[in-house]
C-alpha cells in the first residue's frame, strides 16, 4: 500500500510552487482514500479473526502448558490513540469507523510522512502482540512456553476451522514433540485425541507418546515402511 505523489494529477508546466504543492496533496488525498477504504476492510477481517481465536487460544495454551499462565493476543493498530486503545481492548469497530480512523491518523502524521518519505499508517504498519500474562512472549517466554504458545495458536486455528466448517480439518504437527518435555507431550496427545485426521512427523519415534494410536510409517533411505504400531528404534 504505497502512496506516491509523483503520479495522478501532475502540476501544469510553469505552475508556481504553491500550485505544485496543491497538486501533490490532491494526489495524496486520492491515495489516502483508497488506503482507508481497502485498509479498513482488511483491518476489520483481522480483528474479527483475532476475536474469534482468543477463547480457543487461551484454552489450548493452558491445556498444553498445564495451566501455566494466560496466553494473550492483542492487535496493535496504527490509528488514532483512542481507536487504538479500543482495538487493543478487544473491540471490533465497524468498517466505516475504521476507514474514518485511518483517514484521521493519516492527517495526524502527514508532516512526518513527508519528512520520512514513507506511509506510517495502515494495516501494513500494524502488529500482533503475544503475551503471557503481563509479560511479552518475545524475549521472556521460555523454550517450553514459546512452543506451548505456538501450539496454542495452531490448535486455536484448528478449533475455529472445525466450528466454521462443521467438520474436522487435517491437523499437521511437524516434529513438534521433540521440542516438548514429557508433560507437554502427554497433554498435547490428550488434547488432539478427538481430532479426526492428524499427521505427525518425528525424527525419533520415542518422542511421540504411545497413547496416540494410529498408522505408523517409517522413512529410511527413501523407503517407506508401514507399521501397525510404533516401530522399534
Amino acid at each position: 500500500m504505497l502512496r506516491r505523489g509523483g503520479r495522478g494529477r501532475r502540476p501544469a508546466e510553469g505552475a508556481s510552487a504553491e500550485e505544485a504543492r496543491e497538486s501533490v496533496l490532491h494526489t495524496l488525498h486520492v491515495w489516502d482514500g483508497h488506503l482507508a477504504g481497502l485498509g479498513a476492510q482488511l483491518l476489520y477481517a483481522r480483528l474479527r479473526l483475532l476475536r474469534d481465536l482468543r477463547t480457543h487460544l487461551d484454552h489450548a495454551y493452558r491445556e498444553v502448558s498445564g495451566g501455566a499462565g494466560e496466553a494473550l493476543a492483542t492487535y496493535r493498530a496504527s490509528l488514532t490513540q483512542g481507536l487504538n486503545a479500543r482495538i487493543a481492548a478487544g473491540e471490533v469497530p465497524e468498517i466505516d469507523e475504521l476507514s474514518a480512523g485511518i483517514v484521521a491518523a493519516l492527517a495526524e502524521v502527514q508532516a512526518n510522512e513527508f519528512e520520512r518519505g514513507q506511509c506510517l499508517v495502515g494495516p501494513h504498519r500494524d502488529d500482533l502482540v503475544l503475551a503471557l500474562g503481563e509479560m511479552p512472549a518475545k524475549g521472556y517466554a521460555s523454550h517450553g512456553e514459546s512452543w506451548s504458545f505456538a501450539l496454542g495458536l495452531k490448535l486455536a486455528a484448528y478449533q475455529l476451522l472445525r466450528t466454521d466448517l462443521g467438520t474436522d480439518p487435517v491437523l499437521i504437527l511437524d516434529d513438534v514433540f521433540a521440542e516438548l518435555d514429557s508433560g507437554r507431550r502427554e497433554r498435547l496427545a490428550a488434547l488432539i485425541g478427538d481430532c479426526e485426521q492428524v499427521l505427525i512427523t518425528a525424527a525419533v519415534a520415542d518422542d511421540i507418546p504411545k497413547s496416540l494410536a494410529g498408522q505408523w510409517f517409517s522413512v529410511t533411505k527413501g523407503e517407506i515402511t508401514a507399521y501397525p504400531v510404533a516401530p522399534d528404534e
